[in-house]
């Protein structure tokens, strides 16, 4: 019997820069790690390549001034309204750069306590004690910066009302927080919808509550006008390069993982499936931060990553149909249980209790856990033996 069911490896690769050729680069960091490793690759294992080194050998960048001149070319008053951005130094702060950059004064409206994601913008327990109602109450600037000026995010430090007037010093900005989306409509009827997850959901309310005209982020760079741009997402995914360059999330990934995943047959025989990843989907427990700030997980996938898994609970088995089983009577029973499960188990009480999320979204969570956001230096990952079961040899 098989003594190891999934493994998971992150595996080095050479810094990559803007014009390389990034599918022989994958390739043959998987062929040099198989080398010096000494593993075989199996039909259905998953590479997975972070959607950085993709967006990087694109040379998928924009300037704060392209997107100034967007922002002059799609708004014709003097002002904007910007609706429940995240609270990121290295989002949308870089966002902000380029909407102050348009010269037009700025209406900022955050939610609160927190962002869309779970970033803190001000003590919820001092909401309470002020008897304050998030699903009513503005909080204007000057009664942000009396009552909840000294606190800062948990894990960054920063108060992210001061970061964001800084970041927009050189324009005329005002800050307020609210839950309604319709409240920015008392300071203009121009607005910019930048939540990411409920976007579609905020823009139509603000079109129904009069807005003049209102967009999302993802429609702004996301036409090819000879610089960097997404057609999909736009602005979403977008990460701080330097102090005047966005990274945009890459485009043309469905041509990308067919590419790689075609050259691996190639040399290998096998099927491998093969995603870009962004994000994973996951929220963290102590700060209770979602981390997922790009758009989707995986942008892009091969054909054998859709769908979401069917499998049948063990630990439900074994305390109910299979308890009077021990030994290899069980492990025999198990097996059979695997083997004839039903196609969908959707609803099936022997499935209760697993995780009936997307495989890109588990996959990719995966990865970005092993391959992290820092200097691990392991942008490529290979997980094999995801699909397979107790039952398999």
């Amino acid at each position: 019997m098989r003594t190891v069911g999934t493994e998971v490896r992150g595996l080095r690769a050479p810094i990559v820069k803007e014009g390389d050729q990034l599918v022989d680069i994958v390739v043959d960091s998987l062929k040099q790690s198989i080398k010096e490793e000494g593993f075989g690759l199996r039909d259905k294992d998953v590479l997975g390549i972070t959607e950085s080194l993709v967006a990087r050998a694109q040379g998928n960048y924009i300037n704060i001034k392209d997107i100034a001149a967007e922002i002059n070319n799609t708004f014709s008053g003097d002002s904007i309204g910007i609706v429940f951005p995240i609270l990121s130094r290295n989002r949308f702060s870089m966002i902000l750069k380029g909407l102050a950059a348009s010269g037009k004064k700025l209406y900022l409206q955050l939610s609160y306590p927190n962002d869309e994601v779970g970033n803190p913008l001000l003590d919820a327990r001092k909401i309470y004690d002020l008897k304050i109602d998030p699903y009513q109450y503005v909080i204007e600037e000057e009664e942000y910066y009396q009552k909840f000026a000294d606190f800062k995010h948990p894990f960054t430090g920063v108060n992210y009302v001061d970061l964001y007037k800084n970041i927009a010093a050189d324009t005329d900005i005002e800050i307020i927080a609210a839950n309604q989306p319709e409240t920015i409509l008392n300071y203009t009827d121009q607005i910019i919808a930048a939540d990411i997850h409920t976007r579609e959901r905020t823009k139509e309310i603000l079109r129904e509550n009069g807005a003049d005209k209102v967009i999302s982020l993802d429609q702004l760079c996301s036409q090819d006008q000879g610089k960097g741009y997404n057609p999909d997402y736009g602005l979403l995914g977008s990460n701080k390069a330097s102090e005047n360059k966005l990274k945009l999330f890459p485009k043309d990934g469905q041509q990308f993982v067919e590419s790689v995943q075609e050259k691996i047959k190639e040399f290998s025989g096998k099927e491998v499936e093969v995603m870009i990843y962004g994000d994973g989907a996951f929220k963290d427990p102590a700060a209770k931060i979602w981390e997922l700030a790009d758009p989707v997980v995986s942008p892009a996938y091969t054909k054998g990553l859709e769908g979401t898994p069917n499998e049948v609970k063990l630990k439900y088995l074994a305390d109910n149909e299979l308890k009077d089983l021990k030994g290899e009577e069980l492990l025999a029973a198990m097996k059979n249980e695997i083997k004839e499960k039903e196609a969908d188990l959707t609803a099936n009480i022997k499935a209760q209790g697993t995780t009936p999320r997307r495989l890109t979204d588990l996959l990719g969570s995966l990865c970005d856990l092993v391959s992290g956001s820092g200097d691990k230096g392991t942008p490529i990952i290979l997980i094999q033996g995801y699909f397979d079961n107790l039952a398999d040899d």
